[in-house]
């Protein structure tokens, strides 16, 4: 039977959405996890942002390794693995009760998680070099629906039963992810006889892509924006004005309002990029979502919050599925899977930074000031790449990447 790249891409994209709403019907609820499950009343804000950080640091230290492995053996082994032991990990953290113990299994979540980013190396290696930009935007419309469903799932769990109970509800949904990459996905294009990599040399070949590089320095710098942010949502929402006894279920519905906007807008980015070029699409992007976050600043209440973050989301929308894009059209075809796999690696400390340094910061300044570095920090990364695309008009490689269809 021929390959039929669709039916993959269809496959994978429920995987990813199953395996994101299973990341956001707990995780974002972790400060409510700590406070109400595990006891913690000082300090919350650094706790929560370690909680956060400690699995991206592992994440991010370990992910050129499982890269190198999914060159040798394929990614749907690495999806595989990430999916079933994400879902024990899920179901052991129901039965936690120290948030010492808590952390060390965020630490073992971070060390054997990758089914997102594995699946997106598997997208842009089993598909037409063509397709390959359109396939990665509709891949990114399946976080953003896994992140639209999640929250409301975890904030309805939460609000009925408990914190701890999501965390079931997290393990049945990424089994489910498991499931569908043990039976239904298919890889055809890695050498089973090819020697393993070497990290150093993949590091050194990257190094030599200067425009790689500047484009793992935008998703990082981007990224760590972003999750300067990720652990504080829930701690402002109950500083806005909300009930605790309700805060798991409006927080819920806040955290999907990016979501939705990503699902409406992200296509039609991909279809903007196709025609303008993807550098163009990143700089609106950042300039919209760094003036969206300053506006936060000025909210009086959670439900002007919940608005602004979904015009947020509008606009950001456009960032990781141009940024994928563009990594695809400027990294060799054999390269291509190590490549993600930095990628990651760059993405995960950037998560793991941003919520450990906003966790801190968030209990020594009042968090609406946050909202103001973070668009600041969206606005500069915007300079930057107007900066870098003047100047690199004639550089073979950026040119072409402005140039490629989404």
């Amino acid at each position: 039977m021929e390959f039929s790249w669709k039916k993959n891409l269809y496959v994978l994209w429920l995987g990813v959405f199953f395996c994101s709403a299973a990341y956001s019907i707990s995780i974002p609820f972790i400060p409510l996890f700590l406070h109400n499950e595990l006891g913690i009343d000082d300090h919350l804000e650094a706790w929560s942002g370690f909680a956060f950080g400690i699995t991206f640091l592992a994440s991010a230290l370990i992910a050129p390794y499982w890269g190198s492995l999914a060159d040798k053996y394929g990614r749907k082994p690495m999806l595989i693995r990430s999916g079933y032991s994400l879902a024990a990990l899920y179901v052991i953290t129901y039965f936690i009760y120290d948030p010492y113990v808590f952390l060390v299994l965020r630490v073992f979540q971070g060390l054997l998680a990758g089914y997102v980013p594995a699946s997106i190396a598997l997208v842009a290696t089993n598909t037409p070099e063509k397709e390959t930009g359109y396939a990665l935007g509709i891949m990114a419309t399946a976080g953003a629906t896994g992140g639209i469903v999640g929250p409301v799932i975890g904030g309805v769990v939460s609000h009925y039963t408990s914190n701890r109970e999501a965390f079931l509800f997290s393990a049945g949904v990424v089994l489910v992810a498991a499931l569908i990459a043990t039976f239904f996905v298919h890889e055809l294009n890695f050498d089973k006889k090819a020697k393993r990599s070497q990290i150093r040399d993949d590091l050194r070949t990257a190094w030599g892509n200067k425009t790689f590089v500047t484009l793992l320095s935008l998703v990082g710098l981007c990224t760590f924006s972003v999750m300067l942010l990720e652990p504080l949502i829930t701690v402002y929402v109950l500083q806005l004005g909300a009930d605790k006894s309700d805060a798991s279920l409006q927080s819920g519905l806040i955290f999907s309002a990016v979501g939705i906007a990503t699902l409406i807008a992200a296509p039609q980015w991909g279809k903007i990029g196709g025609r303008i070029g993807y550098v163009k699409v990143l700089i609106i992007g950042l300039l919209g979502g760094g003036i969206g976050n300053i506006l936060q600043f000025f909210i009086g209440d959670y439900v002007e919050f919940g608005i602004l973050r979904f015009v947020y989301g509008l606009f950001f929308a456009g960032v990781y599925p141009a940024l994928n894009a563009m990594i695809v059209k400027v990294t060799e075809a054999d390269f291509r899977g190590r490549a993600f796999s930095l990628n990651q690696s760059a993405t995960q400390l950037a998560t793991m930074l941003g919520p450990m340094l906003g966790g801190v910061l968030g209990g020594w300044i009042p968090i609406r000031w946050m909202f103001i570095a973070n668009g600041l920090l969206l606005i500069l990364s915007a300079l930057l790449l107007f900066r870098k695309r003047n100047m690199d008009e004639t550089n073979p490689g950026m040119k072409k990447v402005r140039l490629s269809r989404g």
